[in-house]
């Protein structure tokens, strides 16, 4: 069983027993924390995805220790101005363990497989096959035979007129 969660504005996908690194949280360490913005929680039958939440569904971990992340140097320079500025920062982590990933349907689900009765398969659609080249031009023909033909406006140009003689140097003078 695995679940995305939502924690500072990142998704997380967990599973139970795996370890989480994410921003700090205000838990001493050893201490439980319940994600409860589940996204998306997905087992053997299926996924089940919220809007935009899932209902019913928590995910519960043990934090583990708080540490820093590594150094970020953040070096701005401007060429030919003798502009550079270096700075830099540590985020601040927590290192999480998932225990367990509770849903509202895992609790109502009765204990063995056997006993639950499987959904059938619903029928999958296919796809219409392709049309060829040599299709797409025959019908191409047809609807160009069908559509009504149109007189073409006539094109009557407009008469000249006749360019100015060039003066000559002496002419201007």
């Amino acid at each position: 069983m695995y679940a995305v969660v939502d924690n500072g504005g990142k998704q997380y996908r967990v599973e139970p027993g795996r370890t989480l690194v994410i921003d700090r949280l205000d838990a001493e360490a050893g201490a439980t924390v319940t994600f409860d913005r589940v996204l998306l929680v997905g087992d053997e039958d299926g996924v089940t995805v919220g809007t935009p939440t899932v209902s019913g569904a928590s995910v519960r971990g043990t934090v583990l220790e708080h540490g820093r992340g590594p150094k970020i140097i953040v070096f701005r320079f401007r060429p030919k101005a003798h502009y550079r500025r270096r700075t830099g920062h540590r985020s601040e982590l927590t290192r999480v363990r998932i225990d367990e990933i509770a849903t509202a349907e895992a609790a109502a689900k009765p204990a063995s497989k056997a006993a639950a009765p499987r959904k059938a398969a619903a029928p999958r659609k296919t796809a219409a096959p392709r049309k060829t080249a040599a299709h797409r031009k025959a019908a191409a023909k047809t609807a160009a035979k069908a559509a009504p033909k149109v007189a073409a406006p006539s094109k009557t140009a407009a008469p000249r007129r006749a360019a100015a003689p060039r003066r000559t140097k002496s002419e201007t003078e």
